[in-house]
């Protein structure tokens, strides 16, 4: 079955003006109505966005230069055409919900000279895409124009960088919109605006990125920003083992073909309850190209590097490290909590510029023949430059061979047109071959994994890894922002919590700010196909209540319910799988302690649930370690009362009683 089934339930194409349209403005609007879309194309074309007759945001101008020549300069004479939709979509890895009701109205303007643009609007927000029609052969774009102005006291919620070279691991920066300036760096995509008092956001991101450089955005200053977008490289350098040096860019962004659809622009938009739930990205991504995604399958995954390879205690006779005894140990606590795969992380091969030669002091070959009995795949990890230097010489084939179920690719560090290209020449050729991959030291979801869904999960977060620059008051803008385009790689399961104050941490004995309740509580918030224990198995040993509780959570839902949120200051979730549900909490560090009332009617009636819960303790606020679990009984009569401590959170699992 492909990764996402489009079940078709009405069709309806009207045309409108076949000649010549003499109108300057068509609207279109949700099929709720809730969401309008006016747009204004006269010399050039734009559109206005609004939400509950609410302006939400202008977009004043959006144009593309295509072989030396801006388009466009007049809609006079274009032809218009609409479109309404209702369609099923079925996820194979659904990360939100098994179903998404994909209902849409359309508008397009075919202007002449083989330029059209398309407009898209759902219940859950707007988007824009360019097309052409100039033929199979190659055009130079050497640019794209989308100025966007917000509501006056809108604060801008960005990931800022200093160049188009970027992990995607700043912290967030707040700020009010106008004091966005051109003089400051610009932003990574996602970028959220916030008006209204907080009732009111934009999401803004792009979804069907292919044979294009990724979207960043820049301040003007007036309330607004502008599209940008890095070069295509024309020359390139040596940059040590894991990357290589631009010396040179052509003076446009892409050579691509002129006859094609341009990525979709979009703005989800709504309360902060709406932002958590939609799925932009997802509904404007092209269909999967997998025909058989049987063996696609998502799953948690145990992990070395951050925990320094080095269990410990009476079950431990040997000396820990990247070799064979190691990794069995990490093998037979995967199969111990039902985990399904494990992580070699860098240093499983001889040499990081060789991927047909593992480490002497392991043998991989034994380790993956072990794990297969154990019922635990492997991963490996591999740089970029490795897989492009190795890609033509069967590198995929061989890794299937030994017996591998997928690759981690780390540090591309780049989202130009080839870079994006290569993203879809990895995920094509581990496709032919049945592999896995988990992308690091990537840009944000733009829709590829959902063309190729063996592409489970991205990194491009300010996660786990950075330890104590890692902090809650940064994370809770994740879900709202870059975990709301797609799946992200955070690397959870800290057993060592710490309030920000005593935080102190090095490996092996790695820690993360927060209390436990809160790390746990992760688990159930954050959406990834592969979803990592990035703690030592010593340690989830020691803490078995925790552990056997986040290694059966699922990493694909049925169903998602926000329950309340407010936008990087806390969100209450709940998840359902089959007939269990998962809720989840956590909150930053601005108060003490945090009260929310939260009404269980989200649950079947007349059924009465066994509940196991994870809470802050009395001291988190000082101990981060203090949890309490809790077991009873409760229903959809009742009301969770939660009480999270600052930087806290606390979890549930809920089952329908016996």
């Amino acid at each position: 079955m492909c990764y996402m089934v489009r079940i078709k339930l009405l069709l309806l194409v009207l045309l409108v003006g076949a000649g010549s349209a003499l109108a300057k403005d068509y609207s279109v609007k949700s099929p709720s109505g809730r969401i309008a879309l006016t747009v204004h194309a006269d010399t050039v074309i734009g559109y206005d966005v609004v939400l509950d007759g609410t302006e939400v945001a202008k977009v004043s101008k959006i144009e593309l230069d295509v072989n030396g020549h801006a388009w466009p300069k007049s809609a006079k004479g274009c032809k218009v055409s609409r479109k309404s939709q209702k369609e099923a979509l079925r996820p194979v890895v659904p990360l939100k919900r098994a179903e998404i009701d994909n209902n849409y109205n359309t508008l397009r303007l075919d202007l002449k000279g083989g330029y059209g643009v398309e407009f898209l609007v759902n219940d859950e927000g707007v988007a824009h895409r360019f097309v052409t029609s100039f033929g199979d052969d190659n055009v130079t774009v050497a640019g794209e124009v989308y100025n966007v102005t917000f509501p006056d006291s809108t604060i801008a919620h960005l990931q800022q960088t200093g160049g188009f070279i970027t992990s995607y691991e700043e912290y967030y920066s707040h700020k009010p919109m106008e004091e966005w300036t051109p003089e400051e760096k610009m932003s990574t995509l996602p970028v959220l605006a916030e008006s209204g008092d907080g009732a009111r956001l934009a999401l803004v991101s792009e979804s069907d990125l292919n044979d294009y450089p990724a979207m960043f955005l820049k301040g003007d200053g007036k309330g607004g920003f502008t599209a940008v977008f890095p070069k295509l490289p024309a020359k390139y350098g040596p940059n040590g083992d894991r990357s290589l040096r631009i010396l040179e860019e052509h003076p446009y962004i892409a050579s691509t073909k002129g006859k094609r659809t341009y990525p979709w622009r979009f703005m989800a938009v709504g309360a902060p309850a709406d932002i958590l739930n939609q799925t932009m990205a997802c509904r404007l991504a092209s269909p999967c190209e997998i025909d058989d995604t049987s063996w696609i399958q998502p799953g948690k995954v145990s992990w070395e590097w951050w925990n320094g390879w080095a269990p410990y205690g009476d079950d431990v006779d040997f000396e820990t490290g990247q070799n064979l005894e190691t990794y069995k140990y990490f093998i037979d606590f995967a199969k111990h909590y039902g985990i399904e795969y494990i992580l070699l992380d860098e240093g499983w091969a001889k040499s990081t510029l060789d991927p047909f030669t593992p480490n002497p002091g392991l043998d991989l070959h034994a380790l993956i023949d072990y794990g297969k009995k154990q019922g635990v795949g492997v991963f490996v990890w591999l740089t970029w430059l490795t897989v492009e230097n190795n890609l033509d010489k069967d590198l995929f084939k061989t890794l299937a061979g030994w017996g591998l179920s997928g690759v981690k690719i780390d540090f591309m560090d780049r989202s130009d047109q080839w870079m994006v290209n290569f993203y879809e020449r990895v995920c094509r050729r581990a496709a032919e071959d049945s592999l896995l991959v988990d992308m690091h030291g990537s840009f944000k979801p733009a829709g590829l994994e959902h063309r190729f869904p063996n592409l489970l999960s991205y990194e491009g977060v300010r996660g786990m890894e950075q330890m104590g620059g890692c902090r809650p008051d940064n994370t809770l803008y994740l879900p709202f922002m870059r975990n709301a385009v797609g799946a992200m790689d955070y690397t959870p399961g800290a057993m060592i919590s710490m309030q920000p104050e005593c935080y102190v941490s090095e490996r092996p004995n790695s820690a993360s700010i927060g209390t436990r309740a809160y790390q746990m509580a992760l688990y159930t918030l954050f959406e990834s196909g592969v979803q990592m224990l990035a703690d030592n198995p010593t340690m989830y040993y020691r803490n078995d209540d925790c552990t056997r509780f986040i290694s059966t959570v699922p990493v694909t839902w049925d169903e998602t319910v926000v329950l309340a949120a407010e936008t990087g200051k806390y969100i209450v979730e709940a998840r359902r799988k089959g007939n269990d549900w998962r809720l989840a909490a956590i909150c930053n560090g601005e108060k003490r302690h945090r009260q929310i009332d939260v009404p269980l009617d989200f649950l079947y009636d007349n059924i009465n649930y066994d509940i196991v819960s994870f809470s802050d303790g009395p001291n988190a606020n000082r101990q981060a370690m203090d949890y309490r679990k809790k077991q009873g009984q409760t229903s959809s009569k009742d009301t969770l009362s939660l009480r999270l401590s600052r930087n806290g959170g606390y979890t549930a699992r809920l089952t329908p009683a016996r």
